[in-house]
């Protein structure tokens, strides 16, 4: 297996460099820890003793090298497209009134990971309740 030496972030994306002289890069959306920290915070990272990952303590994140190698792409969804038309949401509010981790909803938003249609009704559900509350005042 591939061995990271090297990380840099490229605009919106997270630039690995390999011991075989490969670069991977893979937007900062599949992290979202990672995109939101500040750029002091994405600086302060350590690659384990076996070079197949790396962790972030200051924010809690960890990325294994497969994650970069996927090559996986975003996708869209419902919960994409509600968060894209009402940016203003707070995903860590909406988060914690659902009893999810912001991480994992803010994978759904930005289309990393894909939610049970159970999930997505759940999360939808949520935010038209929010909407029927917010039309009564």
């Amino acid at each position: 297996m591939e061995k990271i030496i090297k990380i840099s972030f490229c605009g919106n994306d997270i630039c690995v460099v390999t011991d075989s002289g490969k670069e991977y890069r893979k937007a900062l959306e599949f992290f979202p820890t990672l995109k939101d920290a500040t750029p002091s915070q994405r600086e302060h990272y350590q690659i384990n003793k076996f070079g197949d990952a790396v962790r972030w303590a200051e924010i809690d994140e960890d990325i294994h090298i497969t994650s970069l190698t996927d090559g996986a792409q975003p996708t869209e969804n419902a919960i994409t497209a509600t968060f894209r038309k009402f940016p203003f949401l707070n995903v860590s509010e909406v988060a914690r009134s659902l009893g999810m981790h912001k991480s994992l909803l803010s994978k759904y938003i930005y289309g990393t990971k894909k939610p049970s249609a159970k999930r997505e009704k759940e999360i939808l559900d949520a935010l038209r309740e929010l909407g029927r509350q917010l039309a009564q005042i």
